[in-house]
C-alpha cells in the first residue's frame, strides 16, 4: 500500500509506553488506517503530521475545500466519551465534530489554529479567566448517559490509596497525600452530574476565526466542575498565585469554594497516584498547590 503519512517516532514511543502491545498494534496498523479513512472520507493530507501522546493529528482539506483536522487515536478509557461531549456542545465553547467512525474511534473535526494555544497568552491571570469562562459554559450543560462517572473514579483513587502511601519515605508528603484523599472522600458520595472537559489544560485551548477561543481534546466525565480546575492552577506554574487562581476561577463558575477545593484535592492524588505507581518522584507543583490551597495556611 502506498505510504500516505510518515507515523512521529515520539508517538509511537508514547503508545507503546502507555498502552504496551495495543499501542504498538495500533501504531502497526495506523499507515493502513489512516490510507482507509483519508480515501473514504474524500480527505487530502496537508502540511506535516502533528501528534499528542496518543493520537495521529493530520491537517486536511475536504473533497469541498473545507479545511479539517483527523485526528486517529486508540480508544481507551479517557477518550470514548470524546465524540459524545463534543457533540453535546455543539461547537458551543468546544471545537465542532464534523465526523466520526464509530470503529475506529477516527473524528474529523473542524480547523482551528493549531500554533495559537492559550499558553502563548502573556498575561497569565487573562488566562486563567480564559479557562474559567470556558469551564463555566462548558460545564452548565448535564451530562449525557453512556460517559464515566467522577463518582466511580473517585472511590478508585480512595481505594488505591492506603497502598500508594505506603509508598512514601517522607511523611510530610506523605501527610499532603493523605489530606487530599481525605478532602476527596468527604465529597466522593455526591459527584455531580455536569459534562465535564476533564483536561482543559492551556495546549488544550486554541484560537479561531469564530470565537476567541475554544477547547479542544476533552476526557469527559459527568460530575462536579470543581474536578476541571486543577490544569490552570498548574500552568505557568505560580506558587504564590494559586490562590488567587482558585478564587477567580470558583468566582467566575459560581462554585461552593469548599466542595471545589474537594474536588481540586481529588484531581491532585489523581496525579499524585499516577506519578507513584509509574515509579516517579512526586511532582513538587501538585505537592505545593495541594499546600497553598489548605485554609489552615495563612
Amino acid at each position: 500500500m502506498r505510504k500516505v503519512v510518515d507515523i512521529p517516532e515520539e508517538l509511537a514511543a508514547s503508545q507503546a509506553k502507555y498502552h504496551k502491545e495495543a499501542g504498538r498494534a495500533f501504531i502497526a496498523g495506523l499507515p493502513e488506517l489512516t490510507a482507509d479513512v483519508l480515501s473514504r472520507w474524500g480527505l487530502r493530507v496537508i502540511g506535516a503530521p502533528l501528534h499528542g501522546v496518543t493520537a495521529l493529528v493530520l491537517l486536511v482539506t475536504r473533497a469541498d475545500g473545507t479545511p479539517a483536522v483527523l485526528k486517529l487515536q486508540l480508544r481507551d478509557e479517557e477518550s470514548e466519551g470524546e465524540p459524545l461531549a463534543l457533540r453535546t456542545w455543539n461547537g458551543d465553547g468546544a471545537v465542532r465534530l464534523l465526523d466520526h467512525d464509530e470503529t475506529t474511534h477516527t473524528l474529523l473535526l473542524e480547523r482551528l489554529a493549531p500554533t495559537r494555544t492559550l499558553s502563548r497568552l502573556p498575561d497569565a491571570h487573562e488566562a486563567v479567566l480564559v479557562v474559567a469562562r470556558l469551564l463555566a459554559h462548558l460545564t452548565s450543560a448535564p451530562a449525557p448517559a453512556g460517559l464515566r462517572r467522577l463518582g466511580d473514579l473517585a472511590h478508585a483513587l480512595l481505594e488505591r490509596t492506603p497502598g500508594a502511601l505506603n509508598r512514601i519515605p517522607d511523611p510530610a508528603v506523605r501527610r499532603t497525600v493523605a489530606d487530599c484523599a481525605a478532602a476527596l472522600r468527604e465529597v466522593a458520595d455526591e459527584p455531580g452530574d455536569r459534562l465535564l472537559h476533564g483536561d482543559l489544560h492551556y495546549g488544550n485551548v486554541l484560537a479561531a476565526d469564530r470565537a476567541p477561543w475554544l477547547a479542544i481534546d476533552p476526557k469527559p466525565l459527568a460530575g462536579d466542575p470543581g474536578f476541571d480546575l486543577r490544569p490552570a492552577l498548574a500552568n505557568r506554574f505560580d506558587a504564590d498565585d494559586v490562590r488567587w487562581r482558585f478564587d477567580a476561577m470558583t468566582d467566575v463558575l459560581g462554585l461552593d469554594r469548599e466542595r471545589a477545593r474537594a474536588w481540586t484535592y481529588g484531581r491532585l492524588l489523581q496525579n499524585c497516584l499516577w506519578d507513584l505507581e509509574d515509579g516517579r518522584r512526586l511532582e513538587d507543583r501538585q505537592l505545593e498547590i495541594a499546600r497553598r490551597l489548605d485554609t489552615r495556611t495563612p
